[in-house]
């Protein structure tokens, strides 16, 4: 694997630590927001697919119960260890890569699907990513990406407030891109924007979402102080609310599917 930039080495040791909180029980463990997208894609039994920044390996399950043959990417060893296991467990074979997802080790036209989820707000370089996946696709494959966005209604004060939020939570955060944004990048790398949409998607509470990305007591406080402070019309943003005395949220998920000529 190259050097790695700044933001992929935050990224690398961040979930090579917290890997061990992505397993079965993860909320990304429920593939709903996959089937919308991509459920009725008719890809024949045994067609290629990559799996970019994997993370626990649910995405490459529902892919290898689709009856694809799965490769999983990421930049941090231990998920792909991970999400090798979960696989295995459930009787699939895969194969595996360590690799940045802005540079592919993989021929063009290797894949009928690449998909990425509720990674790519870590990448240095979404652009990059989006023209690695058009390259290694055949034509007429698929590139699916599931990730946190913005309000398309947000003025770029609230994206940014909401880029600072998930920094503190999580340094290794870089940036929610807004749908607008994915779809002029499929665009320019010559795909075809076939779905395009955001999601209100209700968060486990800020207690769960600190634990799982192992946030510091100093952080920790900068979010609450801030969701503390945030406008009237900030907090509406994210439906900031409290259930229960826990603190829960909406988070706007954005869905890409786009296909190459």
């Amino acid at each position: 694997m190259k050097e790695l930039d700044a933001t992929q080495r935050a990224a690398a040791e961040q979930f090579g630590k917290q890997s061990a909180n992505y397993g079965r029980t993860h909320i990304l463990a429920k593939t709903a927001d996959i089937e919308a997208a991509i459920g009725d894609l008719d890809l024949p039994a045994g067609s290629p697919v990559l799996d970019v920044a994997t993370g626990g390996g649910h995405t490459a399950l529902y892919h290898a119960k689709r009856g694809w043959d799965v490769t999983l990417g990421d930049i941090a060893a231990p998920m792909i260890e991970n999400a090798a296991k979960l696989l295995a467990e459930e009787g699939f074979s895969c194969q595996t890569a360590l690799f940045p997802a802005e540079d592919f080790p993989f021929e063009a036209e290797s894949f009928a699907l690449v998909s990425s989820r509720v990674a790519p707000h870590h990448f240095s370089s979404p652009e990059k990513f989006v023209r690695e996946a058009a390259r290694v696709l055949k034509p007429g494959g698929y590139l699916m990406v599931i990730d946190g966005s913005v309000p398309d209604e947000a003025t770029p004060e609230q994206a940014a407030w909401i880029n600072q939020i998930e920094k503190w939570r999580d340094p290794s955060h870089a940036r929610l891109l807004s749908r607008t944004e994915w779809e002029t990048l499929a665009t320019a790398a010559g795909l075809t924007v076939l779905q395009s949409r955001l999601d209100a998607f209700k968060q486990p509470d800020l207690e769960w979402y600190f634990t799982a990305a192992n946030t510091s007591p100093e952080n920790r406080q900068k979010v609450l102080a801030s969701l503390d402070a945030a406008t009237p019309e900030d907090k509406a943003l994210i439906q900031l609310g409290n259930e229960d005395g826990k603190i829960v949220w909406w988070w706007q998920r954005v869905t890409l599917l786009a296909q190459k000529a």
